[in-house]
C-alpha cells in the first residue's frame, strides 16, 4: 500500500534516492542545464518536501520550493525506475498541489527537461493541467528545458 509523508532528512534512504535521481539527470543534459536539487538544498524552512513509501521503501519523491508570495516550484518529483507506471508520480503531484491549494499557494510552476527521458513527466504534468510556459524565476531560455505552470 502506497503512503505518503514528509520526507525524514535523517533516513539514509533519502540521501540514496536523491543521489539517484541526480544520476539520473547526468545524462540528459549539461551541467549548467541540471536544476535537480541537493539533499542540503531541499532540507530548508522554504522547502516541503514528501516521501512515497511501499512497504517502508522510498518509491517517490515530491517538493514544493517558494518562490515568491503565491508562487511556488515543484522540485525533485521522481519515481523509483521499478515502480514507474503505477500511478505513484500522480499521486505525489496530486498531494503536493492539494497542499499548495490548502495555503492559498496560487500558482506553481516547473523545469523538467526536454530529451525523451522526461516525455512520461511531460505528459504527466499537461493531463494534471499545467500549461507550457516561458522561463520563470531565474531560469533562463535553454534548449534543454521545458517549463510548465498551472494556476491553482
Amino acid at each position: 500500500m502506497l503512503s505518503i509523508s514528509p520526507a525524514d532528512f535523517t533516513d539514509p534512504a533519502l540521501a540514496r534516492f536523491l543521489q539517484e535521481h541526480l544520476d539520473d539527470m547526468q545524462p540528459t543534459a549539461p551541467p549548467e542545464s541540471r536544476h535537480a536539487l541537493q539533499l542540503s538544498e531541499l532540507d530548508c524552512p522554504w522547502v516541503r518536501l514528501w516521501c512515497a513509501h511501499i512497504g517502508g521503501e522510498i518509491v517517490g519523491t515530491v517538493a514544493l520550493a517558494v518562490m515568491d508570495d503565491g508562487h511556488e516550484e515543484l522540485k525533485s518529483m521522481r519515481t523509483s525506475p521499478h515502480h514507474r507506471g503505477q500511478g505513484i508520480a500522480r499521486t505525489l503531484l496530486a498531494e503536493a498541489l492539494d497542499d499548495a491549494r490548502s495555503r492559498g499557494v496560487g500558482q506553481v510552476s516547473l523545469e523538467t527537461g526536454s530529451v525523451d527521458f522526461f516525455s512520461a513527466a511531460r505528459s504527466l504534468y499537461r493531463s494534471a493541467g499545467f500549461e507550457q510556459c516561458g522561463p520563470f524565476g531565474t531560469y533562463v531560455e535553454d534548449p534543454n528545458s521545458v517549463y510548465f505552470t498551472i494556476a491553482l
